[in-house]
């Protein structure tokens, strides 16, 4: 009879849950986000702001025409987006050897608070009249960095361990990339207005890059799993 690891199983189930978090996370993120700006009359993927879909007044924020019918689609999705990044931050980071654990769990934890705060504080001009615009902006900071440092500290935890260096150098590209997107947002927005493309396309590299690197880990790891499940058939059959 083949003897198993029970620390070794658990450490596996954790990994195939995070890997189900994350794909579904960036999944629901993308299905609401196509609802909702198909719903808003006129929104541009390149002028308009992520949150802009979430603001439930009618109004002109800036040069921006908002008007959000299903803006709590939007909202429940930036939730569930955050709350299922960071159980799978906990579940990835349950491999006791795995380099820089207590950083990635921070980090998760950090995007998941700022995906909360986004959908509970919208970016609307009500709430900007409350002196509250400063708390969604840190809601986004605390998204973006979360999310962008999470693909860092991963990528670099994997380098450390010597395994799966490929997607350990992507994931570090693209938190790169993320970052670099919402650094040239705010160069957009407060020294050089419309510098190389729209305040709407910069927030997307940044929001996309999260989405885009939680699809492609996720399926790394499913991927990684199956093939360590086919390399052990063989002895299972002799069981």
């Amino acid at each position: 009879m083949r003897e198993t690891d029970p620390a070794a199983s658990a450490a596996t189930r954790s990994t195939a849950a995070a890997a189900i978090c994350w794909i579904v996370a960036a999944v629901v993120y993308l299905l609401a986000e196509t609802l909702t700006a198909s719903a808003f009359p006129g929104y541009s993927y390149a002028m308009n702001y992520i949150s802009d879909l979430g603001v439930p007044d009618v109004e002109m924020l800036g040069n921006r025409p908002v008007d959000s019918p299903l803006h709590m689609v939007i909202n429940i999705a930036f939730v569930a987006q955050g709350l299922l990044f960071a159980a799978a931050a906990v579940c990835f980071t349950r491999c006791p050897a795995l380099p820089l654990r207590l950083p990635i769990i921070v980090v998760g934890l950090v995007h998941a608070l700022g995906m909360v705060i986004i959908a509970v504080v919208n970016g609307g001009q009500h709430n900007n009249e409350l002196g509250l615009g400063w708390v969604h902006l840190l809601g986004a900071l605390f998204a973006f960095f979360g999310g962008h440092a999470t693909a860092i500290c991963i990528g670099i935890s994997l380098l450390m361990q010597r395994s799966g260096q490929p997607i350990a150098a992507i994931s570090i590209a693209i938190g790169l990339i993320g970052v670099l997107g919402i650094v040239m947002l705010q160069v957009d927005v407060r020294a050089i207005p419309g510098m190389l493309l729209p305040d709407g396309v910069w927030e997307r590299i940044g929001m996309y890059a999260v989405v885009a690197w939680e699809l492609l880990f996720g399926a790394f790891l499913l991927a990684r799993r199956s093939r360590k499940a086919l390399s052990k058939s063989p002895a299972a059959a002799l069981d």
